[in-house]
Protein backbone atom coordinates (compact mmCIF):
# COMPACT_ATOMS: atom_id res chain seq x y z
CA UNK A 1 0.00 0.00 0.00
CA UNK A 2 1.63 3.59 -0.75
CA UNK A 3 1.62 6.09 1.58
CA UNK A 4 0.19 9.27 1.33
CA UNK A 5 2.06 11.96 -0.65
CA UNK A 6 2.83 14.41 1.56
CA UNK A 7 3.05 18.41 0.84
CA UNK A 8 5.16 21.12 2.11
CA UNK A 9 3.73 24.27 1.41
CA UNK A 10 5.61 27.20 0.72
CA UNK A 11 5.17 30.76 1.80
CA UNK A 12 8.34 32.70 0.77
CA UNK A 13 6.99 34.99 -2.02
CA UNK A 14 3.74 35.64 0.23
CA UNK A 15 5.95 37.71 2.27
CA UNK A 16 7.88 38.84 -1.08
CA UNK A 17 4.62 40.39 -2.09
CA UNK A 18 3.92 42.03 1.26
CA UNK A 19 7.71 43.23 1.90
CA UNK A 20 7.24 44.81 -2.10
CA UNK A 21 3.91 46.66 -1.04
CA UNK A 22 5.97 47.94 2.38
CA UNK A 23 2.88 47.12 4.04
CA UNK A 24 1.66 43.98 6.75
CA UNK A 25 -0.56 42.42 3.54
CA UNK A 26 -0.32 39.74 1.96
CA UNK A 27 -0.11 38.26 5.31
CA UNK A 28 2.41 34.90 5.21
CA UNK A 29 1.17 33.63 8.44
CA UNK A 30 -2.32 33.57 7.40
CA UNK A 31 -1.55 31.72 4.30
CA UNK A 32 -0.25 29.29 6.53
CA UNK A 33 -2.56 29.28 8.56
CA UNK A 34 -5.09 28.49 5.30
CA UNK A 35 -2.56 26.06 3.88
CA UNK A 36 -2.97 24.43 7.23
CA UNK A 37 -6.50 24.42 7.97
CA UNK A 38 -6.89 23.00 3.66
CA UNK A 39 -5.00 20.02 4.45
CA UNK A 40 -0.98 21.16 4.33
CA UNK A 41 1.75 18.73 6.33
CA UNK A 42 4.53 21.73 7.07
CA UNK A 43 5.26 24.84 6.16
CA UNK A 44 8.67 25.85 4.30
CA UNK A 45 10.22 29.09 4.75
CA UNK A 46 13.31 30.23 3.58
CA UNK A 47 15.26 32.60 5.84
CA UNK A 48 18.04 34.53 3.39
CA UNK A 49 20.87 36.19 5.38
CA UNK A 50 19.51 39.93 3.11
CA UNK A 51 15.90 38.73 4.73
CA UNK A 52 14.56 39.54 1.18
CA UNK A 53 10.82 37.52 2.04
CA UNK A 54 10.56 35.83 5.16
CA UNK A 55 11.85 37.97 8.13
CA UNK A 56 12.82 36.91 12.01
CA UNK A 57 9.34 38.02 12.86
CA UNK A 58 7.29 35.96 10.60
CA UNK A 59 9.33 32.77 12.15
CA UNK A 60 8.41 34.09 15.73
CA UNK A 61 4.51 34.37 14.69
CA UNK A 62 4.45 31.08 12.64
CA UNK A 63 5.84 29.21 16.00
CA UNK A 64 3.22 30.38 18.05
CA UNK A 65 0.01 30.18 15.39
CA UNK A 66 1.04 27.07 13.30
CA UNK A 67 0.65 23.18 14.85
CA UNK A 68 1.85 21.39 11.87
CA UNK A 69 6.10 21.39 11.61
CA UNK A 70 8.12 24.03 9.99
CA UNK A 71 10.86 23.26 7.56
CA UNK A 72 13.01 26.50 7.78
CA UNK A 73 15.56 26.68 4.94
CA UNK A 74 18.43 28.03 5.74
CA UNK A 75 22.34 28.69 4.38
CA UNK A 76 25.21 27.48 6.76
CA UNK A 77 26.13 30.56 8.33
CA UNK A 78 26.58 30.99 12.10
CA UNK A 79 23.70 33.60 12.53
CA UNK A 80 21.18 30.80 10.68
CA UNK A 81 22.70 28.21 12.96
CA UNK A 82 21.74 30.10 15.99
CA UNK A 83 18.31 30.93 14.47
CA UNK A 84 17.45 27.43 13.95
CA UNK A 85 18.72 26.58 17.35
CA UNK A 86 16.44 29.27 19.59
CA UNK A 87 13.73 28.42 16.85
CA UNK A 88 13.56 24.37 16.77
CA UNK A 89 11.26 23.72 13.75
CA UNK A 90 10.50 20.27 13.40
CA UNK A 91 13.21 20.20 9.99
CA UNK A 92 15.66 22.33 8.59
CA UNK A 93 16.96 22.46 4.78
CA UNK A 94 20.32 23.43 4.77
CA UNK A 95 20.40 25.46 1.08
CA UNK A 96 23.00 27.15 -0.85
CA UNK A 97 22.88 31.03 -1.25
CA UNK A 98 24.04 33.68 -3.29
CA UNK A 99 22.82 37.33 -2.66
CA UNK A 100 21.99 38.00 -6.38
CA UNK A 101 20.11 34.87 -7.34
CA UNK A 102 16.47 35.12 -7.34
CA UNK A 103 15.75 31.84 -6.65
CA UNK A 104 18.24 28.58 -5.47
CA UNK A 105 20.34 28.32 -8.27
CA UNK A 106 21.93 25.00 -7.49
CA UNK A 107 22.68 21.77 -5.08
CA UNK A 108 25.13 22.07 -1.97
CA UNK A 109 29.05 21.66 -2.67
CA UNK A 110 29.40 19.66 0.34
CA UNK A 111 33.14 19.49 0.08
CA UNK A 112 33.23 23.12 0.44
CA UNK A 113 33.57 24.03 4.75
CA UNK A 114 32.75 20.15 4.47
CA UNK A 115 33.91 19.93 8.71
CA UNK A 116 32.04 23.14 9.40
CA UNK A 117 29.03 21.20 7.80
CA UNK A 118 29.24 18.45 9.49
CA UNK A 119 29.04 20.29 12.76
CA UNK A 120 26.08 21.99 11.67
CA UNK A 121 24.37 18.63 11.18
CA UNK A 122 25.33 17.49 14.49
CA UNK A 123 24.04 20.41 16.94
CA UNK A 124 21.04 20.51 14.87
CA UNK A 125 20.34 17.10 15.22
CA UNK A 126 21.40 16.84 18.81
CA UNK A 127 18.14 18.82 19.04
CA UNK A 128 15.73 16.95 17.95
CA UNK A 129 15.87 18.91 14.40
CA UNK A 130 15.76 16.62 11.24
CA UNK A 131 18.23 17.75 9.22
CA UNK A 132 18.09 17.71 5.26
CA UNK A 133 20.79 19.24 2.39
CA UNK A 134 19.80 20.87 -0.93
CA UNK A 135 21.94 18.66 -3.39
CA UNK A 136 22.35 17.89 -6.84
CA UNK A 137 20.81 14.82 -8.37
CA UNK A 138 24.21 12.65 -8.03
CA UNK A 139 25.58 9.62 -6.60
CA UNK A 140 28.86 10.44 -5.08
CA UNK A 141 26.75 13.23 -3.43
CA UNK A 142 23.66 11.48 -1.97
CA UNK A 143 26.83 9.19 -0.23
CA UNK A 144 28.51 12.21 1.26
CA UNK A 145 24.98 13.44 1.96
CA UNK A 146 24.52 10.78 4.35
CA UNK A 147 28.40 10.12 5.20
CA UNK A 148 27.83 13.54 6.69
CA UNK A 149 25.14 12.58 9.16
CA UNK A 150 21.92 14.24 7.15
CA UNK A 151 18.91 12.92 7.67
CA UNK A 152 17.40 13.69 4.23
CA UNK A 153 18.10 15.18 0.93
CA UNK A 154 16.47 17.62 -1.39
CA UNK A 155 17.15 17.11 -5.09
CA UNK A 156 17.97 19.99 -6.75
CA UNK A 157 15.97 19.79 -10.17
CA UNK A 158 16.97 23.36 -12.13
CA UNK A 159 18.31 21.70 -14.99
CA UNK A 160 15.37 19.53 -15.92
CA UNK A 161 13.07 22.44 -15.74
CA UNK A 162 15.74 24.31 -18.20
CA UNK A 163 15.88 21.58 -20.44
CA UNK A 164 12.11 20.86 -20.51
CA UNK A 165 11.11 24.67 -21.03
CA UNK A 166 13.73 24.45 -23.95
CA UNK A 167 12.07 20.94 -25.53
CA UNK A 168 15.65 19.41 -25.40
CA UNK A 169 14.39 15.80 -25.16
CA UNK A 170 17.74 14.54 -24.80
CA UNK A 171 18.65 16.07 -21.89
CA UNK A 172 15.66 15.75 -20.37
CA UNK A 173 16.08 12.24 -20.34
CA UNK A 174 19.60 12.26 -19.11
CA UNK A 175 18.75 14.71 -16.29
CA UNK A 176 15.96 13.07 -15.44
CA UNK A 177 17.96 9.75 -15.18
CA UNK A 178 20.06 11.58 -12.92
CA UNK A 179 17.04 12.47 -10.19
CA UNK A 180 15.36 8.77 -10.59
CA UNK A 181 18.68 7.06 -9.64
CA UNK A 182 19.94 9.45 -6.68
CA UNK A 183 16.02 9.12 -5.13
CA UNK A 184 16.25 5.54 -5.45
CA UNK A 185 19.37 5.53 -3.80
CA UNK A 186 18.57 7.61 -1.13
CA UNK A 187 15.49 5.38 -0.76
CA UNK A 188 17.85 2.24 -0.57
CA UNK A 189 19.52 4.12 2.36
CA UNK A 190 16.52 4.42 4.27
CA UNK A 191 16.10 8.22 3.54
CA UNK A 192 13.65 9.57 1.20
CA UNK A 193 9.93 8.61 1.75
CA UNK A 194 7.78 6.60 -0.95
CA UNK A 195 6.06 9.63 -1.36
CA UNK A 196 9.07 10.86 -2.94
CA UNK A 197 9.84 7.83 -5.18
CA UNK A 198 6.21 7.78 -6.21
CA UNK A 199 6.27 11.33 -7.30
CA UNK A 200 9.37 10.86 -9.64
CA UNK A 201 7.64 7.54 -10.82
CA UNK A 202 4.59 10.08 -11.67
CA UNK A 203 7.05 12.52 -13.18
CA UNK A 204 8.43 10.49 -15.42
CA UNK A 205 4.83 9.55 -17.07
CA UNK A 206 4.89 13.11 -18.32
CA UNK A 207 8.43 12.97 -20.19
CA UNK A 208 7.23 12.72 -24.27
CA UNK A 209 9.31 10.94 -26.71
Amino acid sequence: MRKRIRLGFNIDHVATVRNARGDDYPSPINAAIIAQKNGADSITVHLREDRRHIRDHDLTELKKKIKIPINLEMALTHEMLQIALKLKPKYVCIVPEKRKEVTTEGGLNLNYKKNYLKKVINLLKNKNIKVSLFIEPDLKTVHLAKELGSDNIELHTGKYCKFFREKNNLNIKKEFLKIKNSAKLAHTLNWCSRWTWFELSNFKKNIRD
